[in-house]
């Protein structure tokens, strides 16, 4: 299972990548223009996010996760939402700007607040107890 949980990442950025190289209404199209524009742009906060989650989880598979590593995880989530960019401003029917960019930004830096202060600083506990017990259970031995 900790060897699933390592790949995790990896298949979710071919996701978004694949996801990104199709015209962003090919998966889901809503009736209504508006909401399914709010809604879109609403998922790069959620979409880059979890990419951080999941590069945090995969590290606690190590065990001796260090502050270092949750700051790599947040510089590699982040640049791979500049390289998503950069790849839709080459797709037809799709577009890169800077504003998304941030939101993908954003979207790790708020999920990183809490993974990082629940594991290492106390804060938030049920989440720091239950990261804690995750590391010890899928942790290298």
């Amino acid at each position: 299972m900790k060897y699933v949980i390592r790949v995790l990442p990896a298949l979710y950025m071919g996701l978004i990548w694949l996801l990104s190289s199709m015209p962003s209404d090919a998966v889901v199209a809503l009736p209504a223009e508006g909401i399914d524009a709010f809604i879109k742009e609403s998922l790069h906060l959620v979409e880059f996010g979890l990419l951080y989650l999941l590069l945090f989880l995969a590290g606690l598979t190590f065990g001796g996760f260090r502050p270092v590593m949750s700051f790599v995880f947040m510089g590699v989530a982040i640049l791979w939402g500049l390289v998503d960019e950069i790849h839709q401003s080459f797709v037809p029917a799709r577009s890169a700007t800077v504003i998304d960019f941030v939101k993908d930004t954003i979207g790790v830096l708020v999920v990183s607040h809490f993974m990082h202060h629940a594991y290492f600083s106390g804060k938030f506990k049920r989440l720091g107890d239950w990261l804690r017990k995750f590391e010890r259970l899928f942790a290298v031995r």
